[in-house]
C-alpha cells in the first residue's frame, strides 16, 4: 500500500493528534459463533473480558431487531460485568432506546438496520431525518449515554448529526476497505481522502470523530493517522483471525499496528 499522509483537510500537513487513540473491539461475531449451534460457547461475555485484558480500550455490541448475534442476556451481562465501556450499537427504534435507557450503557452508537443484511451496509441517513432522530437521541443524552452516529462520510450527513445534537460520529470506513481488498487501488486513495477530509471537518463542526467497519491490519495505519479520529472500532476481523492465532494475540497485534501507525506520523508518545 502506498504511504498515505494525513493531516488537516487539503494541506497534507500532520497535525497534534488530539488525544489517545481508542481501540473499541465489537464482540458481536462471538455470539454468532456461538448461536451458529447453540448453547453458551463461545461466551461473548469471555471475550470483553480477553479483549481487555488484551487492550482494547472499550467493548461494542449491536442488539439486532432479529437478535441474530448479541441477545438482551449478553448486555444484561456485559453491562454488570465488564469494567471496560460498553458502546450500544443500535437502530433507531422505540425497542431499542427504551432497552438503553434500561442499561444506561456508557455509549450508544445510531446504527441502520435492515432485517436482510448481512451486515451495516452504509451509514444512517440522518439528512432526511433530521427531526425525529433529534428528538429520539435527547433522552439518551439526558440519560448519560455518549450518542453517536454511523454515517458515510459526506458533508451533508456531518452537518445534519451537528445539527441533531449528536456529539460523536462514526465514520463508515467499509468502502474504503473494500476497494482496497478488491484491489481498486484509485478508488482506495479516494475512498481514502474523502474519510481524512470529512474527519477535519466534523472536528471543525465540533463532533469528535470515531471510524470503524471492515479494518484489516492492512487498512488501519491511514485511519489511525488522522489526528482527529480518537477511537476505532473493529470486530469481524478479529474475531476471524482469532481463529488464527487466538483473540488475545489478535487484538494486542492490532493495538500495535494503530499505536505504530500514529507513532509513525506524529512521533514518539502520540499513540
Amino acid at each position: 500500500m502506498p504511504e498515505m499522509t494525513s493531516g488537516a483537510a487539503g494541506t497534507g500537513k500532520p497535525t497534534r493528534p488530539l488525544g489517545r487513540l481508542r481501540l473499541g473491539v465489537n464482540i458481536d461475531h462471538v455470539a454468532t459463533i456461538r448461536n451458529a449451534r447453540g448453547g453458551g460457547h463461545p461466551d461473548p461475555l469471555r471475550a470483553a473480558r480477553v479483549a481487555e485484558a488484551a487492550g482494547a480500550d472499550g467493548i461494542t455490541a449491536h442488539l439486532r431487531e432479529d437478535r441474530r448475534h448479541i441477545t438482551d442476556a449478553d448486555i444484561e451481562a456485559l453491562v454488570s460485568t465488564i469494567s471496560l465501556p460498553l458502546n450500544f450499537e443500535m437502530a433507531a427504534t422505540d425497542e431499542m432506546q427504551a432497552i438503553a435507557l434500561r442499561h444506561r450503557p456508557h455509549a450508544v452508537c445510531i446504527v441502520p438496520e435492515k432485517r436482510e443484511e448481512r451486515t451495516t451496509e452504509g451509514g444512517l441517513e440522518v439528512a432526511a431525518d433530521e427531526n425525529r432522530l433529534a428528538h429520539f437521541i435527547a433522552p439518551l443524552r439526558e440519560a448519560g449515554c455518549r450518542v453517536s452516529i454511523f454515517i458515510a462520510a459526506d458533508r451533508r450527513q456531518i452537518e445534519a448529526a451537528a445539527r441533531i445534537g449528536a456529539p460523536v460520529i462514526e465514520l463508515h470506513t467499509g468502502a474504503y476497505c473494500d476497494a482496497h481488498a478488491d484491489g481498486r487501488l484509485a478508488e482506495r486513495d479516494a475512498e481514502l481522502a474523502r474519510l481524512r477530509d470529512m474527519a477535519a471537518y466534523a472536528h471543525s463542526l465540533g463532533l469528535e470523530v470515531h471510524a470503524g467497519h471492515g479494518l484489516t491490519y492492512d487498512t488501519v495505519s491511514p485511519v489511525a493517522a488522522f489526528p482527529e479520529v480518537m477511537e476505532l472500532n473493529i470486530g469481524h476481523f478479529l474475531v476471524g483471525e482469532a481463529i488464527f492465532s487466538g483473540l488475545d494475540s489478535a487484538i494486542r497485534r492490532m493495538r500495535e499496528v494503530m499505536d505504530r501507525a500514529r507513532r509513525e506520523a506524529f512521533g514518539e508518545g502520540a499513540a
